[in-house]
């Protein structure tokens, strides 16, 4: 997580890409409510392990997505559905940027 600092000094935590934070750790993580990130669970933007949201573990990646939500809804206006297509189509990008930059 990375917060600004009244010095202007950014601190923060690694998560490691294997690590698995609960419902709650993303929440803190991503300053969203539980019921935010049921609804995003809904749409389809995060896919947790667990059968209920009290067994709910969520990829690193899934912080990445809440935040980017975040920004599209606070900055663009954007419904969930629509910022669940981008997240999509920003993943999709990102993966053929790679191809691209492999030798090959």
């Amino acid at each position: 997580m990375v917060t600004d600092e009244p010095h202007g000094l950014l601190s923060g935590s690694i998560i490691e890409d294997q690590a698995l934070l609960t419902l709650r750790d993303l929440c803190a993580a991503c300053s969203v409510s539980a019921n935010r990130v049921q609804e995003m669970v809904e749409e389809g933007i995060l896919d947790p392990v667990g059968s209920d949201a009290a067994e709910w573990r969520f990829s690193a990646i899934s912080m990445r997505r809440v935040r980017i939500v975040r920004h599209l809804q606070r900055d663009l206006e954007v419904k969930l559905s629509g910022a669940a297509v981008a997240v999509q189509l920003l993943e999709e990008l990102e993966q053929l940027k790679a191809l691209l930059r492999r030798p090959g």
